[in-house]
């Protein structure tokens, strides 16, 4: 926990994304840098619309253990598509999401 997935179709530093993105969630959350996880996903093709524009796309999805409030997480989120913007070389054109939702109550860890 905090379990974080990123779905991108454009190129960015990555490593230094999570890096700075698990402080943000870390503090945000008041959890461990050391407990967050992420993983990225790139996608080849992406669709948006009615397909006729080439919209480039960046989602993350950060799962946490339940019991955040909703503020939180929509702050965090807030926070999270901020840091995007500083990563990314040029948001224009690029769609951002950032999905913040906690854990099923079956997620287990070892």
């Amino acid at each position: 926990m905090p379990q974080i997935t990123v779905d991108h179709s454009v190129p960015f530093d990555r490593r230094a994304f999570a890096l700075d993105l698990h402080g943000l969630v870390a503090e945000t959350v008041r959890t461990s840098v050391g407990n967050c996880k992420t993983r990225f996903r790139e996608v080849a093709e992406t669709v948006v619309g009615d397909g006729t524009t080439d919209a480039a796309l960046v989602n993350v999805e950060i799962a946490l253990a339940f019991g955040r409030t909703d503020a939180l997480k929509a702050h965090l989120a807030q926070g999270v598509l901020a840091l995007l913007a500083r990563h990314l070389k040029d948001v224009e054109g690029v769609r951002l999401a950032v999905e913040v939702r906690d854990l099923e109550s079956a997620y287990r860890r070892a």
